[in-house]
């Protein structure tokens, strides 16, 4: 299609200049390519679509229909592609996204003015959860997701990891005293994370030489949300492993304090995920791009630089 379309706009600067040396000089092809493409659209086409003689170049009937037909059919792709090029450019519709309260409250909605100034004729509809969320089923366009991505059909980009950070408040360190090491665990309670996946308690886990090492706290309170998460860490019902950038103001104010700092919680993975297959609109790319150098920018994130950015039209593309 490509080189019917060449072919065109080649015949057309050939009627358009009256020489096809002057034409093939413009689009800075040999004559004879020029010539050769010419013979080829009247042998496609059945009929001769030039007169020429040594002292001038003309029309046949049949030419000058095609010529007229040729304005209109490029003119309309131009039309369409600077069109699209437009909404390339700058994007616009509803967007909907999904992602967990953590990465919600303390990265992407604090920065969405930003977004905004960028993109103004993009519309935002957030989901704040920690569930698997059916993109297909519910009509989303990305999510935001923790951890590693069970075999679902989704593509994912990989954002970066987010810190996590051992903690307790002041009362609870006060009834059940500071664990020193993490055979003292043993003997402490936690409030139980569930994971997004099977709804079981997500085990605490740490970075032991290199190796993550999990450790089961048992507790009797267990929850899906992470704003609920610190909230029953501020009230003292246990131990807790919360995103270290959400928990920093917390820690900040005295309000939390970590425990066990010499053994850092393991890093969890922070990717966007789409459905695999499905060619990738200009406003999900427009937003993922952002999210990748909105993650370069924060503290207690580290960003995942080893993947490539998106591509103008290839879609959202791995390392």
């Amino acid at each position: 299609m490509t080189d019917r379309i060449q072919a065109m706009r080649t015949f057309m600067r050939i009627v358009d200049t009256h020489s096809f040396t002057r034409a093939a000089q413009s689009l800075d092809i040999p004559r004879a390519t020029a010539t050769t493409i010419v013979q080829n659209l009247e042998a496609i086409l059945g009929t001769a679509l030039l007169v020429r003689t040594t002292r001038r170049l003309s029309l046949t009937p049949e030419g000058a229909a095609y010529y007229e037909r040729c304005a209109q059919i490029l003119a309309d792709i131009d039309e369409m592609e600077a069109s699209l090029r437009q909404t390339l450019d700058n994007p616009s519709g509803r967007l909907r996204v999904e992602m967990p309260g953590a990465v919600a409250t303390s990265i992407v909605l604090p920065a969405l003015d930003d977004f905004h100034d960028r993109y103004p004729a993009i519309d935002l509809a957030i989901g704040v959860s920690h569930r698997n969320v059916d993109l297909v089923g519910e009509a989303v366009d990305c999510s935001i997701q923790l951890g590693e991505l069970p075999d679902s059909g989704l593509a994912a980009r990989r954002l970066g990891t987010l810190e996590h950070v051992t903690c307790a408040s002041p009362a609870y360190l006060q009834r059940h005293g500071t664990p020193e090491s993490l055979d003292d665990l043993a003997n402490h309670v936690a409030v139980n994370c569930m994971s997004p996946h099977n709804e079981r308690a997500v085990d605490f886990d740490f970075d032991v030489g290199g190796s993550p090492l999990t450790v089961k706290v048992n507790g009797f309170i267990k929850v899906s949300d992470e704003h609920a998460y610190l909230t029953c860490g501020l009230q003292g019902l246990g131990l807790i492993q919360p995103a270290r950038i959400a928990a920093q103001p917390l820690l900040d104010q005295g309000l939390l304090r970590e425990v066990l700092p010499q053994w850092k919680p393991v890093p969890m993975a922070v990717s966007v995920a789409y459905v695999k297959g499905r060619r990738v609109s200009p406003r999900v790319r427009a937003f993922v791009d952002w999210l990748a150098d909105l993650f370069e920018q924060q503290g207690h994130v580290e960003a995942d630089l080893s993947r490539v950015r998106l591509v103008l039209r290839g879609g959202l593309q791995a390392a």
